[in-house]
């Protein structure tokens, strides 16, 4: 990992859930695994992913696993399916009640994110791959609110709160200001606003009409779903629900 060449020593590295997108290999430096949990408890271990992954880490380098929640819906797994390793468990349900969009869930990146600011440490935090960007390798999932968590992040970043890899001066708000350095920010920010409403309104209706011309792929679609076996997480939900009647 070229990222290990720009910390010091002293430096812990945290990673999240599938490390194996991210390292080729193992890790030889301090670090931490996050792992996300959901209804069915850690997601790594009811994928039965918790060995793989953590096969990325020495022992004698890694400090353990920080199994996370962010919503009422989520459940923790026990210590004793991490394989050994150590874990503690952090509730962040609080945390985010009431300042997260509602409808949607924090990313663990985010969530983590905000508590360490929280904290107040005498220690830089440095984010690496917060880009909320599909490409091949990484999903964007509608449940979480993307653009709300990049707002949040470059802001805290453009007032020196945290850092972010990737994200420098080299970006649409910056050239602008430096386009238009005799106007005011706000009008900048307005017309901006109305040159992005103009773009989706044009997207919206291409979306619209690529909708009606896969009608039938998408009927046929829904009827594959039907018939599939169900996954795990359907049939544990249908168990809660029939244990909830």
């Amino acid at each position: 990992m070229e990222l290990q060449k720009l910390f010091p020593p002293t430096t812990l590295f945290v990673f999240f859930n599938k490390v194996y997108k991210v390292l080729d290999g193992t890790f030889d430096r301090q670090s931490m695994l996050v792992a996300r949990s959901g209804m069915m408890g850690a997601n790594i271990v009811h994928r039965r992913e918790v060995k793989d992954v953590l096969g990325f880490f020495p022992t004698s380098h890694f400090l353990g696993v920080l199994n996370v929640r962010v919503a009422a819906s989520e459940n923790f797994s026990p210590g004793a399916t991490f394989e050994g390793a150590h874990v503690k468990h952090l509730d962040l349900t609080e945390q985010l009640q009431g300042r997260y969009p509602g409808g949607k869930i924090a990313t663990s990146g985010f969530a983590l994110t905000l508590w360490l600011r929280s904290l107040d440490l005498k220690a830089d935090v440095a984010l690496a791959g917060f880009t909320a960007k599909r490409s091949a390798k990484w999903k964007v999932f509608d449940v979480h609110d993307w653009t709300f968590e990049q707002v949040c992040l470059r802001v805290w970043a453009r007032h020196n709160e945290i850092k972010m890899l990737g994200h420098g001066e080299d970006n649409r708000a910056a050239a602008l200001s430096r386009m238009l350095p005799d106007i005011d920010p706000l009008e900048i920010t307005m017309e901006s606003a109305a040159v992005l409403a103009d773009r989706l309104d044009g997207a919206n209706e291409q979306i619209d009409r690529l909708t009606s011309a896969t009608k039938l792929q998408q009927n046929l679609l829904a009827w594959f779903r039907r018939i599939r076996p169900k996954t795990r997480k359907q049939r544990y939900l249908a168990k809660q629900e029939k244990e909830a009647r």
